[in-house]
């Protein structure tokens, strides 16, 4: 990283090239399968322009919650953010650089502790402690749409911010195509390791994707 860049211009120039839906965004709708060992649920997905989720038709209430949580999850990395509203009273100076060339961004007066790696114009680590709670979030592959980028491939690895205990880890990977132009989710897959070692797989598959009118 050169001199004549701060910590803050790098980090922000990470920042605005996420992919974001823009002020157009009609919202869409999307048919939905969950699948988790041998159980398959199915149901209906909904995110308006407002980006509020609704979810319906399935079976299984405690899947129905998990998809809701799900949904919100994706539209929150969507959403587009105002980067003086979010981070403009706070200080960045730069770190150590790790053996892929990642750029540690260190953070003063985030209320949540959150720090960060970049590498190149996209943030490829974010570390946060919420409550009882320290996990750091990992990118390995993202995809480049032209007007900004996605992670496709993704680690969260929780932890006991007292005793650094590992208490669980998952692994993500994304597909997404393109509609009336926006990318959309078309897959999902989860690997949930527990901290026992127990693994659980579960594989959400988006189909009849169309844009809300």
């Amino acid at each position: 990283m050169t001199a004549t860049v701060t910590a803050q211009e790098a980090f922000r120039a990470a920042y605005e090239n996420r992919y974001t839906w823009d002020e157009d965004f009609p919202g869409y709708r999307a048919h939905l399968t969950v699948t988790q060992g041998d159980e398959r649920y199915t149901g209906e997905v909904e995110v308006k322009a407002d980006y509020t989720v609704t979810v319906t038709g399935f079976s299984d209430g405690t899947v129905q919650e998990s998809v809701y949580n799900q949904m919100r999850d994706i539209v929150t990395h969507r959403k587009q953010g105002n980067f003086e509203k979010s981070h403009g009273k706070n200080q960045f100076s730069f770190g150590e650089t790790d053996a892929s060339g990642a750029i540690a961004i260190d953070v003063k007066g985030d209320a949540m502790g959150s720090n960060y790696k970049i590498r190149g114009t996209e943030i490829c680590q974010v570390s946060r402690v919420m409550g009882p709670v320290a996990f750091t979030i990992n990118t390995e592959e993202s995809l480049d749409t032209g007007s900004g980028y996605i992670a496709v491939k993704y680690n969260a690895i929780f932890k006991d911010p007292k005793t650094d205990t590992l208490k669980g880890k998952r692994d993500f990977t994304e597909t997404y195509v393109e509609l009336g132009g926006y990318y959309l989710p078309s897959q999902q897959t989860v690997e949930a390791i527990a901290a026992g070692g127990e693994k659980t797989f579960t594989d959400f598959s988006f189909t009849n994707l169309e844009l809300l009118a």
